[in-house]
């Protein structure tokens, strides 16, 4: 598996680095965002959606990623709903 590198955030400095790439076998996203930690994710854990179960799998992660990066996640979903790496 070769990930297709769609972006960064533009803000990068040396202590962070979002960045958002496109896996060419199954169209998913990949996405490296921050750990969004304690009340964002006692938030996220407590969300009840129908024929769900609440929590956070252990298998799973909620990351948060800049709005700047909204343009780079529009590429990256266009990529991916194309098919365009196939």
């Amino acid at each position: 598996m070769t990930l297709r590198f769609i972006g960064i955030d533009p803000n990068t400095g040396g202590n962070g680095s979002p960045t958002v790439w496109v896996d060419p076998e199954t169209d998913d996203l990949v996405i490296q965002g921050w750990r969004a930690g304690g009340q964002t994710e006692k938030e996220c854990a407590g969300f009840e959606i129908q024929g769900h179960a609440t929590g956070i799998p252990a298998h799973e992660a909620v990351v948060r990623i800049p709005a700047r990066m909204v343009s780079i996640l529009r590429e990256a979903c266009d990529v991916a709903e194309r098919g365009e790496l196939r």
